[in-house]
């Protein structure tokens, strides 16, 4: 009898991982971490997780994120769905705006997976 494997996001998968310096991870928990990792190596990016989870209450607005880059909206609102697609922000309607949450927990694993004591 077989077991199926649970589907796992990237950021529970990087959960899931002992510590890079505790041991190599597999090729599938390589496999499945590289888009978490690849999500936030672009610049626009790295800021963009920066700004939501600093922002009062740990969330912001698309509105609120707009002016800190010469980018536009589409642009913008394009990096916030790859960084929701890795499992890295919650997203809410709220009339037409969107507003994001960064997943602490998601980054915290992160954290723990590169050897970073959590803050």
């Amino acid at each position: 009898m077989s077991i199926p494997l649970a589907v796992l996001s990237p950021a529970d998968t990087a959960a899931c991982c002992t510590p890079l310096a505790a041991g190599p991870l597999s090729t599938e928990q390589a496999e499945q971490v590289a888009p978490l990792l690849k999500a936030l190596a672009d610049p626009v990016r790295l800021r963009l997780m920066s700004l939501i989870a600093s922002h009062d209450g740990g969330e912001a607005c698309v509105c609120d994120l707009n002016d800190a880059f010469d980018l536009s909206q589409p642009t913008i609102s394009h990096h916030l769905k790859l960084l929701h697609d890795a499992g890295l922000l919650d997203r809410d309607k709220r009339g037409v705006w969107v507003y994001y949450r960064a997943r602490t927990a998601a980054l915290a694993s992160l954290g723990a997976l590169i050897g970073c004591p959590p803050a």
